[in-house]
């Protein structure tokens, strides 16, 4: 993009017309358009400068790189003011780094989520401008002549168009950060397994040492004497108990049939 715009010089000579030309994320400035040829006077790198709109002229923009170079411009109206703010966001938007592949893409993203965030308070310190002007338009005072439709017009398609560019910022803002923040960053848990585990069967609790809790041994007779001469079936009665280790252990005698037993 190029175009005239006026730029602040100094006390004496005050606001001069220059020809600015914005090509590769660079803007530089000349006399004139004659004098493209011959070099430029000036230019600034928009990775690394400021864009900020003047709180009450409509038509004045300034360039910053904090505690280097400022640049004060002026545009001829604000329908031009806001064709550069557009351009100047976007270019700013669309320089890269000569990186590493992967520091290039970590880079990238955060340098673009920071240009669209830096766009966004650009825009929106220009809606509020706009809107302003349309207030004062609107709630104008009785001493001053009713607005014309023109100028109504013109204030209201300036809003309308810097209200599209905000919103496909602010879309552009959201998808980075959600290119950025990947769901992979941040681990579901671990679902149940599908098959649980697998539990002893009673037969092997029985066999198991009669020193583990809640569990007991057909081989207690090599310890402790044989046991009476009882069926299969009375056996299975004598001694009542659950087989799992999350209950109790409940032993529950049966009465005797047999006194001779005792």
């Amino acid at each position: 993009m190029e175009g005239v715009l006026y730029k602040w010089t100094n006390y004496l000579t005050g606001w001069k017309p220059r020809w600015f030309v914005l090509d590769n994320g660079i803007l530089s400035y000349y006399d004139s358009q004659d004098d493209v040829c011959k070099g430029s006077k000036g230019s600034i790198k928009m990775a690394v400068c400021e864009i900020k709109v003047h709180p009450t002229d409509s038509t004045r923009m300034e360039l910053i790189i904090p505690g280097e170079q400022h640049f004060y411009m002026k545009a001829v109206n604000a329908a031009e003011r806001q064709r550069w703010l557009v351009a100047l966001g976007s270019s700013k938007a669309c320089l890269t780094d000569a990186k590493t592949k992967k520091e290039k893409e970590i880079s990238e993203t955060n340098e673009s989520l920071k240009t669209k965030m830096s766009e966004l308070r650009l825009y929106c310190d220009l809606l509020m401008q706009q809107v302003h002007t349309i207030q004062e338009y609107v709630h104008h005072d009785g001493n001053h002549s009713t607005p014309s439709i023109e100028n109504m017009n013109e204030a209201s398609s300036l809003l309308s168009a810097t209200c599209d560019t905000f919103i496909t910022t602010l879309e552009e803002c959201v998808k980075i950060a959600n290119a950025k923040f990947k769901p992979e960053m941040f681990p579901l848990p671990h679902p149940d397994p599908l098959v649980s585990p697998v539990s002893p069967s009673p037969v092997q609790m029985m066999k198991r040492s009669v020193s583990h809790p809640g569990t007991c041994t057909l081989e207690r007779s090599s310890r402790f004497g044989k046991e009476p001469n009882v069926s299969s079936h009375q056996l299975s009665h004598r001694w009542r108990r659950t087989v799992s280790d999350t209950e109790p252990f409940i032993d529950v005698p049966i009465e005797e049939t047999d006194s001779k037993d005792i």
